[in-house]
C-alpha cells in the first residue's frame, strides 16, 4: 500500500504531505511496511508472472 492517496483523520491533508505528527507515523510506518513487491506496479508483476510461466513452460519442454 502506498500513501499516495490516503487522508489524514487528524489534519484532513493528505499523509504524504505530513502536516501533523498523526501523518508523520502514518507514512514512517508504512514506508517500513514495506515489502519485496511494494515498489512493483501491476503491470510489472503481471510481466513477471508471464516471465515465469515462460520459463516455467520451457524447463517443462526440455525435460
Amino acid at each position: 500500500m502506498t500513501c499516495d492517496r490516503l487522508v489524514c483523520a487528524n489534519c484532513a491533508g493528505p499523509v504524504t504531505e505530513a502536516r501533523c505528527a498523526v501523518c508523520r507515523a502514518s507514512r514512517e510506518r508504512l514506508q517500513h511496511q514495506r515489502g519485496l513487491f511494494a515498489g512493483l506496479t501491476p503491470a510489472a508483476l503481471l510481466a513477471l508472472l508471464v516471465a515465469l510461466v515462460a520459463v516455467g513452460l520451457l524447463a517443462h519442454q526440455t525435460a
